[in-house]
């Protein structure tokens, strides 16, 4: 992989193990062979896509490649060639909530309350450059074995392309299994509150039920989502905001940090 920009030397990158898959694409670490730094490369193909939908993607990867925030993960550059187009980000030395529950078991409330405030400050930040992220679970949350900072990845890059992702059904909200509207800031707060209960439990919610068209059926037609057993009142109340069935009723990401789940737990 060779990135070339104007007025600076050839950067080229050895693409080595497959660290997941998001949205849209695969993501690798990379090494960078003139400077021995560790990357991430998330790579999409593009000869999937109709037209419109690869310069809407391509407009955005402008957008999101100039947003700077510490809680989350800058995008470093693009390199596209003919079919995909391959994003560059920052590595370094991280582990996904995903790693860190499949080791350390589901976290008590007051953990889950220190890793979400952050993750409410990176989602805050995207909201108000117009960016979605689309696709909030534990895979998607890193955090920095050295110093703790938590950062979101996996973010925007076509949010509104068509299809729907069943790999992600456990954290879909309804209004977007039923194709009403495209991901929002609202059902990336539905996500969250989805990720609350992972956290808490070590498991999204229907987590049961192995078939994705059921998983979808039980979030449309249950009155709610079901919410872990023995959780304080308060996570309770921030739950069944974030669960409301009317997307205009769920907090935005700003008035969720100042929940008093959150506060008696800061």
């Amino acid at each position: 992989l060779v990135l070339k920009e104007d007025g600076k030397p050839e950067i080229h990158f050895r693409l080595g193990n497959r660290l997941g898959h998001g949205r849209r694409g695969p993501v690798y670490r990379a090494l960078n062979l003139n400077t021995g730094q560790m990357m991430a490369v998330k790579r999409i193909q593009l000869e999937e896509l109709q037209v419109e939908h690869a310069i809407s993607l391509l407009r955005e990867v402008d957008v999101v490649k100039r947003l700077s925030h510490p809680n989350i993960v800058n995008y470093e550059s693009v390199v596209r060639d003919t079919d995909s187009l391959s994003i560059v980000m920052k590595y370094g030395d991280n582990d996904s909530l995903a790693q860190t529950l499949k080791a350390f078991g589901n976290f008590n409330e007051l953990l889950a309350a220190r890793y979400i405030i952050p993750i409410l400050k990176g989602l805050h930040y995207l909201h108000s450059n117009d960016i979605v992220h689309g696709d909030i679970q534990v895979e998607n949350i890193l955090t920095n074995n050295l110093n703790g900072t938590v950062k979101l990845t996996g973010f925007g890059l076509a949010f509104n392309l068509p299809a729907l992702d069943s790999e992600k059904a456990n954290w879909m909200a309804p209004e977007i299994i039923e194709l009403q509207s495209p991901p929002s800031t609202k059902s990336d707060i539905w996500s969250l509150g989805c990720t609350i209960i992972e956290m808490v439990t070590g498991h999204p919610p229907y987590c049961e039920i192995e078939d994705d068209l059921s998983v979808m059926f039980r979030i449309v037609d249950d009155e709610t989502i079901p919410l872990p057993e023995g959780c304080s009142s308060s996570l309770r109340d921030l739950l069944t905001q974030c669960f409301n069935k009317d997307p205009a009723k769920r907090p935005d990401a700003e008035l969720f940090s100042e929940h008093q789940w959150l506060q008696k737990n800061w």
